[in-house]
């Protein structure tokens, strides 16, 4: 073979070959949302497709041309990687878009999300008329960020209220619940605590106001969640009262025909 020939093979191979491994990225990354709010935990991950020995990932998160977070990542064994952030502090103060890079030997890749401080959250605070049938109605005052509150429904078999939400994102609902309605107590009248359901799943709740007329409770809530179901012991007591009334009601009907039938036989 000619060697002009050879040579312009060995060239177009080795041309070849360097595209084919140019298409490969030595790192990827990722973050496991693409909006978050502040105090959400924030999942970063990715895979290193060539692993050099003790070298570790770094991370830099950036906004506005500002280091917010600097970290080193260790690389697993087998090549990813994965470092989870609080998004909260004093860094965190402006919302925007964040960049997340990552370095790995010679090579970089990024990746971007939103966030939202705190202060700008716009928080949606309402009172719900809550329905009670024959019973009338109650006002429950909330705040509500990430959703919206489609319903409030008393479940007076369950002692409980359930509250219809829709959720495009992850949040959380402030609940004041009036004694009045609803609550939570044991035996000697102390308070006691609720059980939260959410769409079928017990989770916990955060109580920050506690007084003689009401209870207020935060829930957070999941991307997609729908039905909130605060369980108490009472609900609505008026239910209770008619039950003992009706109760009451039976036990001196029966006593007054049982006295009737003794005098008739005597």
């Amino acid at each position: 073979m000619d060697s002009k020939v050879l040579f312009s093979i060995v060239i177009l191979l080795t041309i070849s070959t360097g595209s084919i491994f140019a298409q490969e990225p030595l790192i990827s990354v990722q973050t496991d949302d693409n909006n978050y709010d502040e105090g959400d935990t924030i999942v970063i991950s990715g895979i290193v497709t060539t692993q050099f020995i003790d070298t570790p990932v770094l991370l830099q998160i950036i906004h506005d041309g500002t280091f917010i977070e600097i970290r080193q990542i260790e690389v697993a064994q087998d090549g990813s990687f994965s470092k989870t952030i609080i998004a909260e502090g004093n860094v965190w103060k402006s919302s925007g878009e964040y960049i997340v890079r990552v370095f790995y030997q010679d090579e970089s890749i990024e990746t971007s999300f939103t966030y939202s401080s705190a202060k700008e959250i716009e928080a949606i605070t309402e009172e719900f008329v809550v329905d009670a049938g024959s019973f009338g109605t109650f006002d429950v005052e909330y705040s509500i960020i990430g959703g919206a509150v489609k319903d409030m429904i008393v479940d007076s078999e369950g002692f409980a209220i359930i509250v219809k939400i829709d959720a495009p994102d992850e949040g959380r609902i402030t609940l004041e619940l009036p004694r009045e309605f609803i609550g939570a107590e044991k035996q000697d009248g102390k308070d006691d605590t609720f059980i939260i359901l959410i769409d079928g799943i017990e989770v916990a709740y955060q109580e920050s106001v506690v007084n003689s007329d009401f209870r207020v409770i935060t829930i957070n809530f999941e991307q997609g969640d729908s039905d909130i179901e605060i369980i108490g012991t009472y609900v609505i007591p008026e239910f209770g009262a008619i039950v003992m009334i009706i109760l009451i009601v039976g036990i001196m009907v029966t006593v007054l025909v049982t006295r009737n039938k003794l005098q008739i036989k005597i």
